[in-house]
């Protein structure tokens, strides 16, 4: 039987999916406020830097995998890029972007909502011109996958980026950052989201990911060209990209 990580724990692959999904169900609606917590609000700025690294264009297509409440697909609309399809597996994650888009304005033409799994994305072969996955390829079961189905459906010319929690690159700060990731924020979990559980496994789950050179070797091997990546506070976070050429 095929295992995989889930947290700390391991489980046979085609069951996590479905854990997954109970996850971010449980904190879909508070998922925007624990950000802003586990993060102390510095997700917005990373946000910012990488949808620079995406270079909005008027006629260039945006596919948001795991696009959950929309930050990166409405900053790219923000920032003059063309049309995006913002997706995500889970359907409680992609309602709060739905209503949050209804909210802000953002129906128009401009902006379509699938629900897809990143790793058997529904498009055809060289059909977008970005693809980005932001804080959501490390719940992926088959990373190796989403990152071949990213480079099968750009267009040549087309670039992957990637936003996600890596390995801390700064040793002092490192055990100060594991006691915010388990013992803090569980606890807000808690208190604000009622489910420490989930936050739990979402700090084990930054853990088992794979550092930034690993993840860079993963693009590579899925044929990505000129990739390269970019530490975020200290490697608390990182920004990888390449294109299809």
């Amino acid at each position: 039987m095929d295992m995989t990580d889930f947290g700390y724990q391991q489980v046979p692959s085609d069951e996590k999916q479905k854990l997954v999904r109970n996850v971010f169900e449980s904190v879909a609606k508070n998922y925007d406020i624990m950000n802003d917590v586990m993060s102390l609000g510095i997700h917005r700025l990373w946000k910012k830097i990488f949808v620079n690294e995406l270079y909005p264009r008027p006629h260039a297509k945006l596919l948001d995998l795991a696009g959950g409440t929309g930050d990166i697909s409405f900053q790219w609309l923000d920032r003059n890029g063309g049309p995006v399809l913002l997706t995500d597996i889970n359907k409680a994650m992609l309602s709060v972007g739905r209503d949050r888009a209804t909210n802000k304005g953002y129906f128009g033409g401009n902006i379509d909502f699938a629900c897809i799994n990143a790793e058997e994305i529904p498009l055809q072969d060289c059909s977008v011109d970005r693809v980005s996955i932001a804080f959501g390829l490390r719940n992926c079961t088959n990373k190796e996958k989403v990152l071949k189905e990213a480079y099968r459906v750009l267009r040549p010319g087309g670039r992957f980026c990637c936003l996600e929690f890596s390995k801390v690159q700064i040793p002092v700060f490192s055990k100060i950052y594991d006691e915010w990731s388990f013992k803090v924020l569980p606890q807000m979990g808690k208190f604000i989201a009622k489910d420490a559980e989930s936050y739990r496994y979402l700090a084990e789950s930054i853990r088992m990911f794979p550092d930034q050179e690993t993840l860079l070797q993963m693009m590579n091997n899925a044929g990505m060209q000129n990739t390269k990546y970019q530490n975020l506070s200290g490697g608390i976070a990182a920004i990888h990209s390449g294109w299809r050429f």
